[in-house]
């Protein structure tokens, strides 16, 4: 007599509980954003060599080439411009790509470096 009620408890357990006629995982997943592929920062040139240069470049820390002394920046290649923002995005001997904050997009840290040109070289502009 038991072995009857209790095939019928483990029945209904199986096949009965938590059905009330609808399935009881939502039917669609609840929609998530997907996380952004980069965070980056937008800066002006002044903000930017402050916050990623602005360490090594106002004492020339390293031998990186000190903002404003046109001596430490003579002997750079006769394509100095390219080559330092490529520098300035990429990194170069001891300088980390982008003055160590990943944060900066290529933009600003184009930026940052056409801001130390104009200081060393005022009334410069950029292709000079």
């Amino acid at each position: 007599m038991l072995r009857p009620i209790v095939s019928l408890i483990i029945t209904t357990c199986l096949f009965g509980c938590g059905e009330s006629g609808q399935d009881s995982t939502p039917a669609t997943s609840p929609v998530v954003a997907p996380p952004p592929a980069e965070d980056t920062m937008q800066l002006a040139g002044k903000e930017a060599y402050e916050q990623a240069c602005a360490g090594c470049h106002d004492e020339g820390v390293d031998g990186a080439p000190k903002i404003g002394d046109r001596e430490a920046w003579a002997g750079r290649s006769w394509l100095w411009e390219a080559v330092l923002f490529e520098h300035a995005k990429s990194g170069y001997m001891s300088m980390p790509a982008k003055g160590g904050s990943g944060s900066l997009d290529d933009a600003t840290v184009s930026r940052a470096a056409e801001y130390m040109l104009t200081q060393t070289y005022p009334g410069a502009t950029p292709s000079d």
